[in-house]
């Protein structure tokens, strides 16, 4: 590389500058890469390496499209770089040293005393996220056809964007550049100094105390798993509760976990003033009218995402756009006929899967005259705390929102023998059905493996399977994922009314 470390780090946010790091930015962001030569109008322009964009580039230079990719920063976008694999893997880490902490006395295991090694378990995140990236690197895409454009792209015209004073010529655009991290407007915050999801992974050695300003999905997550590595964790929620948008009995799950974790929680807290005392920060806030303080060694701002819209030249383009993200119909296409956009950029749903789906339907809606709908999707989540917390289809209160009247059927975890033998019976699973049917509408689990079982009514969510049809499935004994047939036998249970039970008995009064 031609750059020294220092520049390289400052310039793309990423240190320490080891191997793993050099061989991360030398596919992410290779130095040098000159720019292709524009190839006449392309079919397709993508701005944003992120998941949304490379997923759209991908099948459509697949298809036999002209495409050009357009990244100012680092291929992979957020959830290789800063988001998604840096993270799972510093929960794995945390996972293990609780695991290893609590052997003894859940399961007789051997007595495990001391810190570990944080600086192993950074380096082993920076090594996996080292080995992800050459999927998400500028030469595969070269090598998949796409020309890669790395670079500041600007609308010029409606149907025309520079890069860097290249000029690109199109017949449709794809935005895909994400979102950033949302900082809230805390006095002197700026000055104190604060680390977001882009800069955390960077850290080498653990705060000792670290305070973390949100409680959304990722302030849970990371509180969580540093608590777990040994740092001492206080989450301040402006919001009355942890998740506010899941539902209440799943997000308390999650909340005794995180205070047995030692994570101390302070909800209904407006952070006001932050500065530096000494060798420490302190951040000065008011809980229904009284103020107060708390000090640390680090903050971690996780206070929601921001769309980034700025420095596209959207007005050059005619699309509309406001501090929500790209104004997009339901079939991501924006007030420009020729512009879409995916993703963060124009989503509310924050996550990399569904800028996977938006991508899979942009590319039909956008090249071939399809007419899929967002509306269709059906879009699952999942926060990786312990217990992870994942969610599908309505909640409870959605559901009312939108006139539909349910019947919740609910399992505890206490009653799926896997999960008592594995000691992750904490949690439940709660199925919302169409009143007076087993017609599914949405659910909630809160479970260890949420995420991967949640996928499982994912599919009968997309696929119009009743809570009936999944039970009627084998599932195999003993595993977690038997919650879904008890839940259908509950279903089952609620049947046999009274009345069904006095016929039963008069049939077998006189059957012989």
């Amino acid at each position: 590389m031609s750059e020294g470390p220092s520049t390289l780090s400052e310039r793309f946010g990423i240190s320490p500058l080891d191997t793993y790091n050099e061989r991360l930015l030398a596919n992410v962001h290779p130095i040098p890469w000159t720019n292709p030569t524009p190839k006449g109008v392309y079919h397709l322009v993508v701005i944003g390496g992120g998941t949304g964009g490379l997923v759209t580039a991908a099948i459509a230079a697949a298809l036999g499209a002209r495409v050009a990719l357009v990244e100012r920063h680092l291929m992979g976008g957020d959830c290789l770089n800063v988001g998604c694999v840096p993270s799972k893997a510093l929960i794995r880490a945390s996972r293990s040293w609780h695991e290893a902490s609590t052997s003894a006395a859940r399961f007789g295991g051997p007595r495990v005393a001391g810190p570990g090694d944080f600086g192993a378990a950074m380096e082993r995140l920076r090594r996996v996220r080292s080995d992800l990236s050459d999927v998400d690197s500028a030469q595969r895409f070269k090598s998949l056809g796409a020309d890669v454009f790395l670079g500041s792209g600007s609308f010029t015209a409606p149907d025309a964007l520079e890069v860097d004073g290249t000029r690109l010529r199109f017949r449709r655009v794809v935005l895909a550049t994400g979102a950033r991290p949302a900082v809230p407007p805390v006095q002197g915050l700026a000055d104190v100094g604060y680390v977001t999801n882009e800069t955390v992974f960077n850290l080498t050695a653990r705060p000792e105390r670290l305070l973390v300003i949100g409680c959304g999905p990722i302030g849970c997550e990371l509180a969580q798993a540093f608590a777990r590595l040994g740092s001492r964790v206080t989450m301040l929620q402006r919001s009355p509760r942890i998740l506010p948008r899941d539902e209440p009995d799943a997000a308390s799950v999650v909340h005794r976990s995180l205070e047995r974790d030692g994570v101390a929680i302070i909800c209904g807290a407006t952070v006001s003033r932050a500065e530096h005392s000494e060798s420490e920060k302190v951040l000065h806030y008011t809980v229904g009218g009284v103020s107060q303080s708390v000090s640390g060694d680090e903050i971690l701002v996780a206070a929601g995402r921001a769309p980034q819209v700025e420095g596209m030249g959207l007005e050059a383009a005619g699309v509309a756009f406001t501090a929500r993200g790209v104004t997009v119909d339901d079939h991501l296409r924006t007030t420009n006929r020729r512009v879409y956009a995916v993703g963060d950029v124009a989503s509310k749903y924050p996550f990399t899967h569904a800028a996977d789906a938006h991508a899979r339907i942009v590319v039909q809606n956008a090249l071939l005259f399809g007419r899929k709908r967002v509306s269709a999707l059906v879009m699952p989540w999942c926060t990786y705390t312990s217990p992870e917390l994942a969610h599908v289809g309505h909640s409870s209160e959605s559901a009312k929102h939108a006139g539909i009247a349910v019947d919740t059927v609910t399992v505890p975890l206490t009653s799926v023998d896997r999960a008592v033998l594995d000691g992750e019976d904490e949690g439940f699973l709660s199925v919302h059905l169409r009143r007076g049917s087993d017609r599914l509408v949405g659910a909630t689990l809160v479970a260890e493996h949420a995420g991967d079982l949640i996928g499982e009514l994912s599919v009968s969510l997309t696929n119009r399977l009743s809570l009936g049809q999944v039970g009627a499935a084998i599932h195999p004994y003993p595993t977690q994922a038997e919650v879904f047939r008890k839940a259908a036998d509950a279903w089952r249970r609620r049947r046999f009314t009274p009345l069904a039970k006095r016929v039963f008995k008069m049939f077998f009064r006189v059957y012989r």
